[in-house]
């Protein structure tokens, strides 16, 4: 059985900083792409960043300049480490990975999910 399970959500401060990881058991994802998502309440589930297998990356123009996904291969498949965090960043923070090597933004291609970890920022 597949599971993807992040960590490292919390309640920060705005301009605060925190890192979510993504672990992963039942397969490898060092091939393949993945992501992260986020759901605010009342909203629809939203790109944040993606990670293609080689390591090129793509973010959500709302944190551009802020956010930055990384993967280790040999620890947690990915992270992402946010700072200058907003109010408007307060969601629901999912961790995705899919069967592809390049990077799809549409959440339909992303085959595994994690659980979540919530993230707030007050202001």
């Amino acid at each position: 059985q597949v599971q993807l399970v992040e960590s490292g959500g919390g309640l920060v401060q705005a301009g605060g900083s925190l890192r979510l990881s993504c672990a992963a058991s039942g397969r490898t994802f060092s091939g393949y792409a993945m992501g992260w998502f986020r759901q605010a309440p009342g909203k629809q589930r939203e790109l944040v960043a993606t990670i293609t297998s080689g390591g090129s990356t793509n973010y959500a123009d709302s944190v551009k300049g802020r956010f930055t996904i990384s993967r280790d291969n040999a620890k947690n498949p990915i992270d992402l480490q946010m700072n200058n965090l907003k109010p408007e960043d307060t969601a629901v923070y999912y961790c995705a990975g899919s069967t592809l090597y390049y990077a799809p933004t549409s959440l339909r291609m992303y085959n595994y999910w994690g659980q979540g970890t919530q993230v707030t920022v007050s202001s």
